[in-house]
């Protein structure tokens, strides 16, 4: 059956070993053409991102960057992961975005670009984690339910 130990020393030995091992092992995943790819979600969005060594350059659906996301708090959010780990003119990134509105693809974006980015460098892991660059925002529109206007609104009460 099963073998006794009769010490804490044979104890520790025993049960050690197998834990050393599993702890996982990040490595950097590219594609054939040196690039890493990712994809980002957020709401209804969904974005495929690839990134490879360049010069700064972001285009989102074949669109400049600047010219798809107008509004500055966009411009800022789909940044962050870049300027955290500071890497700002080292990556060119590619985005193919789809669903949802422009604030759920900013966020699906930066979800993207963060994943991106841990599978090009794994050493950046850390610093995008203890950011929370790399989860998954998981709120989502809750769905309207019979008897009610919307989600949790009722009609308007009359009296008569």
């Amino acid at each position: 059956m099963a073998e006794t130990i009769n010490s804490l020393e044979a104890l520790g030995t025993s049960a050690a070993a197998p834990a050393a091992s599993s702890a996982p092992v990040h490595v950097q995943k590219l594609d054939s053409l040196g690039r890493a790819y990712a994809t980002g979600k957020r709401k209804n969005a969904v974005a495929r991102v690839w990134i490879k060594p360049g010069k700064g350059k972001v285009t989102i659906n074949g669109r400049e960057f600047a010219a798809y996301f107008a509004r500055p708090v966009l411009q800022l959010i789909v940044k962050q992961p870049i300027v955290a780990v500071d890497r700002l003119d080292q990556y060119d990134v590619n985005v193919t975005v789809a669903g949802g509105g422009l604030s759920g693809q900013a966020g699906a974006v930066r979800h993207g670009i963060s994943k991106a980015l841990n599978y090009f460098e794994p050493a950046l892991r850390p610093t995008l984690k203890k950011g929370g660059f790399l989860t998954r925002d998981s709120r989502v529109v809750e769905r309207k339910k019979y008897g009610k206007a919307k989600a949790r609104r009722s009609f308007q009460f009359s009296k008569r």
